[in-house]
């Protein structure tokens, strides 16, 4: 009896490892899609100056590259700087 509870105890261990090797590829169906350039945002034309969001950072207009990197470069320096954030 306790052989069998065992060797029935290592069956289950064996099919739980083997369960993992089952795994599925994880593969895009519809193709590589190609996404806009990021300083391109959404415009749809809803703000009144220049389009955007609701969410559009204030100074900055969809499809200005220069303005865009302007405001990573002080958003990395103001709000993700703890150096800078404890001074």
């Amino acid at each position: 009896m306790r052989r069998a509870a065992a060797s029935m105890l290592a069956l289950l261990g064996a099919a739980a490892l083997l369960a993992a090797c089952g795994e599925k590829p994880q593969t895009n169906a519809e193709g590589v899609k190609h996404d806009a350039a990021p300083w391109s945002g959404t415009s749809n034309g809803a703000q009144k100056d220049g389009g955007g969001t609701a969410f559009t950072a204030q100074g900055w207009k969809p499809g200005d590259k220069a303005s865009w990197t302007e405001h990573l470069k002080t958003r990395a320096q103001n709000g993700q700087n703890e150096y800078n954030r404890t001074q």
